[in-house]
């Protein structure tokens, strides 16, 4: 007897409905449904949970499908061309002493990769990716097969997988999921698509010591988006990987060997040295320069802006500076004044919810030497109030200006250049999970996020994940486009805050229902959570940048 199968198809009333006999895959489907998607279909989703498209269909049921537009689908399409493109590096360059492909940036919609043991040349790539072209034409199947954990580290070690093999000495679990594609078998989180035939889209082009991956985005997963150089970027990110390999922490499981071997503390008292000396040296840079009066900070949420800001502050008050911290947010427009977004809710994103004429009314009067009160918004009311807060600049006072449109010459366009130094801060992951296996900066982010809402509003892990498509773009109208614009880029992550965080995330994301929307990105980065050993957090300063989230900070954060 056949299986009954309801497809709810987006924008239409009527769901697809048909018989398939007993063992029909997903992929079967969705290949009858494809011509109602404006995009290739990649997962399914049941009941709340994903789905490979290569799994059988079971009782009657109802199902939708994921396209590559969607997020989960994106990711999927990512994972797939990354093992698309180790298969083909290995296929064209083992016999040439290539040693291992490591996986290490996103930056856009780039991924930045190192081959160890092979010189990376135009004709090289070229090579790579025709190879990679022929697998997807040849439309190979990606194939999952479920092994024991000793098996899993015997393979690992087999393939020279040394990070895999030290992740997986550190996992819980009894078995893992290895995929296989054409002969090449890798280990990899998160779910994969039925077969490289839909994997039609990316490029790879030289780029440094490595080379680029240029993929697609969300909103046109049908066309390559072609690398945008990020110098500063790139250096940043760099850096920081080059510090992890320095000190031996560059993945999870040399983290967690760390950690089990009762390095914890120390790995924290070092990563906050060098924290403190970056904040030191921007400091001296700014006193440097006495025309500099405006220190303009942004960067996307959770990147840790007020505690940094405060530090700065200190440290510049050790060069004999006079900071004085000033928040955009209290330059917002009156409620009624707020601009509208496409769904008729107010957008305190965009730059227009900001009363821009006034800010530099304000700020050229004090760079004038006059004596200017500032407003104070108050958020219950939706206005500005003027309470006395009055500030005039000496030769040694300087103004500290947070917000989210810092780096932006609109808000401050009648100010001297001569007289700003910018400031971009981020969490830039310092480690991967394994050599093939990133992890999201905006995954730290989010979860650094969740656990400080959760403890300072009351917000649950749900709402944070729902609102953060939303923070996400308005991070990439108003925040990534001028980050290049900074005079200095500052890391805010901090090489074992995962590990910190992960107790107090685990709570707040197991209290997600199984019908929530959200549960689904709960349930991922539970996942992604159970590679860490926990650390607790009684070793970790009360000036650290991590106090913002976690608690116990000495600032007022």
């Amino acid at each position: 007897m056949g299986n009954k199968i309801s497809v709810m198809i987006p924008g239409k009333e009527q769901a697809f409905q048909q018989e398939y006999p007993a063992g029909t895959t997903y992929e079967t489907v969705a290949k009858d449904v494809q011509k109602e998607y404006p995009n290739d279909i990649i997962l399914a989703k049941k009941q709340g949970k994903l789905l490979e498209l290569n799994k059988r269909i079971g009782s009657e049921q109802e199902i939708q499908f994921l396209t590559t537009a969607s997020d989960s689908g994106h990711k999927t399409y990512v994972r797939g061309v990354t093992l698309l493109m180790l298969r083909a590096f290995y296929a064209v360059c083992g016999d040439q002493g290539l040693e291992n492909v490591f996986v290490k940036h996103q930056i856009g919609d780039s991924c930045y990769c190192e081959a160890e043991g092979v010189v990376i040349t135009t004709e090289l790539l070229a090579n790579v990716e025709q190879y990679m072209k022929e697998l997807v034409h040849r439309d190979m199947p990606f194939l999952k097969r479920s092994v024991d954990t000793e098996e899993a580290l015997a393979l690992f070690e087999k393939h020279g997988m040394t990070d895999k093999k030290r992740l997986f000495e550190y996992r819980r679990v009894s078995r893992a999921n290895i995929y296989t594609l054409d002969g090449f078998e890798d280990y990899y989180y998160g779910y994969m698509p039925p077969s490289t035939g839909v994997l039609k889209y990316f490029s790879l082009e030289p780029y440094s010591s490595g080379f680029m991956i240029n993929l697609p985005n969300r909103k046109t997963p049908d066309q390559i988006s072609l690398h945008k150089p990020s110098p500063k970027l790139f250096h940043t990110l760099q850096e920081a990987s080059n510090w992890g390999k320095m000190v031996n922490v560059d993945t999870v499981g040399a983290l967690n060997e760390v950690i089990s071997h009762g390095g914890a503390s120390d790995l924290i008292l070092v990563q906050e040295a060098l924290q403190e000396k970056k904040i030191a040296q921007i400091a001296e840079q700014i006193a440097r320069d006495s025309s500099k009066k405006f220190i303009m900070i942004a960067g996307p949420s959770s990147s840790g802006k007020t505690s940094f800001s405060h530090r700065l502050s200190i440290q510049l008050r050790t060069l004999g500076l006079n900071p004085h911290p000033i928040a955009l947010d209290n330059y917002f427009k009156d409620r009624k004044d707020t601009p509208l977004d496409e769904n008729g809710n107010y957008d305190f994103e965009c730059l227009e919810a900001i009363d821009v004429e006034l800010f530099n009314q304000q700020m050229n009067r004090l760079l004038a030497g006059e004596r200017v009160e500032l407003p104070t918004f108050n958020f219950l009311l939706g206005q500005k109030e003027f309470k006395g807060d009055f500030k005039q600049l000496n030769a040694d006072d300087i103004l500290v200006i947070e917000g989210i449109h810092g780096l932006n010459d609109k808000l401050s366009y009648t100010l001297p250049k001569e007289s700003k130094f910018k400031i971009y801060i981020s969490a830039l992951t310092q480690i991967n999970i394994d050599e093939h296996n990133r992890i999201s900066t905006t995954d730290g982010r989010l979860i650094r996020r969740m656990v400080r809402d959760a403890r300072t509003r009351g917000a649950s892990a749900a709402h944070t994940i729902g609102m953060w498509p939303s923070v996400r773009r308005g991070e990439d109208n108003y925040i990534f486009p001028f980050q290049e614009e900074a005079d200095v880029m500052f890391n805010s992550a901090l090489i074992y805050e995962l590990a910190v965080l992960k107790p107090q995330a685990e709570a707040i994301l197991f209290g997600i229902p199984k019908d929530a929307p959200e549960y689904i990105e709960a349930k991922r980065l539970l996942k992604f959570l159970d590679y860490f050993i926990s650390i607790s957090t009684e070793d970790i300063p009360k000036n650290s940048l991590m106090r913002e989230f976690v608690g116990g900070s000495i600032f007022n954060v």
